[in-house]
C-alpha cells in the first residue's frame, strides 16, 4: 500500500456540518437499498434478433426493474474450489522470505525480494502445468531497471510475475487482476529488517495465485485474463506502471483491471469486524480524460459514470451474492485518503480500473516495524492477524467479477446520445460489436440521484434506438448481452 502525505486546511464549522449531513444522507440511502436476490435469473437468449422495424426501435415504456445477474452454473462450480488452506500456505511462504522490500537482496535464495520473485515464478509455472487441455497459459517475468527516484536510491531491478490465460474467441480483449508482492516497515527505505507483509500485500498475491489455480481447470473464457504479482508498489507503483505500459504499448484492449491490496482481514483497529464485506474504490472523472472531455462530462452530469464506476457497478451486480458470500461496498473515490495503489497506472493510460481493500483497517498492522510497545500492543504486518477464510471470499468476489467480464461480450464502444434537437425522447447510438456470441444490447437507466442502475430495456441486435424517456431526467447506459446470458458493464453516452 503506497502511502502519500497531503496537507489540507482545517474545515470550517459550517463545512463540518455539511459533511456530517452528507454522510447521514448516504448512510440512509444505503440502508434502503435492496439486497441481491438469491434465486437464479433466467436469461431468454432467443429474444434478440437483428431487426430494423419501427416497433423495435421504439421500446414500450421504460422497461423493467433491473435484476442483478445471478452466478452462472460454471461460476457456481468454479468459486467453491477457492481453498482457504491454500491461501494460508501462499501467505505463509511469502512471509517466510523475511523481507520483500523492493531494495532488498535480489540474489539470495532464501531471503529478500529476489527469493520471493523466483518462488512466485516457479509456483505459477507449477500451477500452469496442471492446466486443462486446450487452456493456453503462459508465465512471464517482465523486468526492467528502475533508475534512481525519490524512493529508489540506486538502479534497481523491478520484476513482475505474470500469468496469462489466453481467451478462446476474443483474445485481444483483456482483463487484469494484480496483487503486489513487495513489503515494507515504518521507514520506507529500511530494506534490511523483517517486513512480513502478510496483509499488505501477501493477501492480494494469494488471491492471484488461487484464481490462477481454479481458472485453468476450466475451458478458457472468451476474453484473455491476466493474473499478476507486481513489485515496487510501496516505492512508487513501479511494477504496475511497467505492466500497464507494456499493455498500452502493445495496443491491448484492457477493459477492466482490479488491484487487491490489503485484503487480509476485516477487523479494524477498534475491534470492529465485517467479515462479509469488501470495499471497491472507483474513480470519478477519469485521469486520462482531456480537458475538453472533462468539461463535456461535467456539463451533462457524467461525473459519476466514468468507466471505472461502471466497472464497479458491474462488480456489485455480479459478485454480491450467496455464491461469493460477500457484499461489495462500492466507494465512489479513487482510494482512501493519503493512500494510493496499483490501479492508478492503469487509469492513467485510460484503462478502467478499481481497487479492492478490506472493509476495516488496523493501521498498527500496516507499514509498521515488528515490535511490542510499552502497553503490550503488538505492531507489525504479521500473519497472525490474517483471516484466511476472508481472503478466500475476496478471491471469490474477484473470480465472479473477472470470469463474468471475460465471458460476456465487450463493453459497447462509441456510445452516443443525440442532442441535435429539443425532444422528450432519447436516441442512443453505438458501434455494433463483433463478438462471436453477441446476442444483443440493453439500455439501462436510473434517476440522476441513484447510485446504481435501476431499469433495463432490451433493444435487440441494433446499433441505434430511441427510448420514450427524457434524457434530461435520467442517466442512460448501454450494455451488451451474450448468447450465454452474460452482460457487459454499461457504457455512458456522450453527445454525438
Amino acid at each position: 500500500m503506497l502511502s502519500r502525505l497531503f496537507h489540507y486546511p482545517a474545515p470550517t464549522k459550517g463545512l463540518v456540518a455539511l459533511v456530517i449531513i452528507s454522510i447521514g444522507l448516504v448512510q440512509a440511502a444505503s440502508t434502503i437499498r435492496a439486497h441481491p436476490p438469491t434465486s437464479a435469473l433466467t436469461h431468454e437468449n432467443g429474444v434478440f434478433a437483428r431487426a430494423c422495424a419501427t416497433a423495435d426501435i421504439w421500446p414500450k415504456g421504460p422497461g423493467s426493474a433491473l435484476v442483478p445477474q445471478s452466478p452462472s452454473s460454471e461460476l457456481r462450480a468454479v468459486l467453491p474450489q477457492v481453498d482457504p488452506k491454500r491461501v494460508e500456505a501462499i501467505i505463509t511462504k511469502l512471509v517466510s522470505f523475511g523481507t520483500r522490500h523492493t531494495l532488498s537482496n535480489q540474489t539470495d535464495p532464501v531471503r529478500g525480494i529476489g527469493a520471493a520473485r523466483d518462488w512466485l515464478a516457479a509456483e505459477m509455472r507449477s500451477i500452469a502445468r496442471g492446466a486443462r487441455q486446450g487452456t493456453n497459459v503462459t508465465i512471464t517475468v517482465p523486468s526492467y531497471i528502475q533508475q534512481p527516484a525519490s524512493r529508489i536510491p540506486t538502479p534497481t531491478n523491478i520484476s513482475d510475475v505474470v500469468a496469462t490465460i489466453r481467451g478462446a474467441s476474443d483474445p485481444d480483449r483483456v482483463y487484469v487482476i494484480t496483487g503486489h508482492y513487495d513489503s515494507r516497515v515504518t521507514d520506507i527505505m529500511n530494506f534490511t529488517d523483517d517486513a512480513p507483509g502478510a496483509d499488505d500485500d501477501a493477501s492480494g498475491v494469494a488471491v492471484v495465485l488461487e484464481l490462477l489455480r481454479v481458472f485453468i481447470q476450466r475451458p478458457p473464457p472468451a476474453a484473455t485474463v491476466i493474473l499478476a504479482a507486481v513489485a515496487g508498489e510501496e516505492q512508487g507503483l513501479f511494477g504496475a506502471d511497467h505492466l500497464a505500459q507494456i499493455l498500452f504499448d502493445a495496443g491491448v484492449d484492457v477493459q477492466g483491471m482490479f488491484t487487491n491490496d490489503i485484503v487480509g482481514s476485516s477487523k479494524g483497529d477498534e475491534g470492529e469486524v465485517d467479515p462479509f464485506s469488501i470495499r471497491l474504490f472507483a474513480q470519478g472523472i477519469p485521469t486520462a480524460d482531456s480537458a475538453s472531455k472533462i468539461a463535456t462530462r461535467e456539463s451533462i452530469g457524467g461525473e459519476n459514470d466514468s468507466p471505472a464506476r461502471e466497472l464497479a457497478r458491474f462488480v456489485d451486480e455480479v459478485a454480491s451474492n450467496q455464491v461469493t458470500g460477500m457484499n461489495v461496498r462500492v466507494i465512489y473515490r479513487l482510494d482512501r485518503f493519503l493512500r494510493g495503489g496499483d490501479h492508478e497506472p492503469f487509469l492513467e493510460r485510460g484503462f478502467p480500473a478499481a481497487r479492492f481493500t478490506e472493509p476495516n483497517e488496523d493501521f498498527a498492522h500496516q507499514h509498521q516495524d515488528v515490535r511490542v510497545d510499552s502497553t503490550g500492543k503488538q505492531f507489525g504486518d504479521l500473519i497472525e492477524f490474517v483471516d484466511f477464510d476472508f481472503v478466500a471470499r475476496v478471491a471469490k468476489v474477484n473470480g465472479a467479477a473477472i470470469w463474468s467480464l471475460a465471458q460476456a461480450p465487450g463493453t459497447p464502444k462509441n456510445v452516443t446520445i443525440d442532442t441535435a434537437v429539443l425532444t422528450n425522447n432519447s436516441t442512443l447510438g453505438w458501434a455494433l460489436g463483433n463478438d462471436k456470441d453477441l446476442a444483443g444490447y440493453e439500455v439501462l437507466w436510473r434517476p440522476t440521484i441513484a447510485p446504481f442502475w435501476t431499469n433495463v430495456i432490451p433493444v435487440g441486435l441494433v446499433d441505434r434506438v430511441t427510448v420514450d424517456l427524457s434524457k434530461d431526467n435520467v442517466v442512460f447506459g448501454v450494455r451488451a448481452v451474450g448468447k450465454n446470458g452474460y452482460r457487459s458493464p454499461a457504457a455512458f453516452p456522450f453527445p454525438g
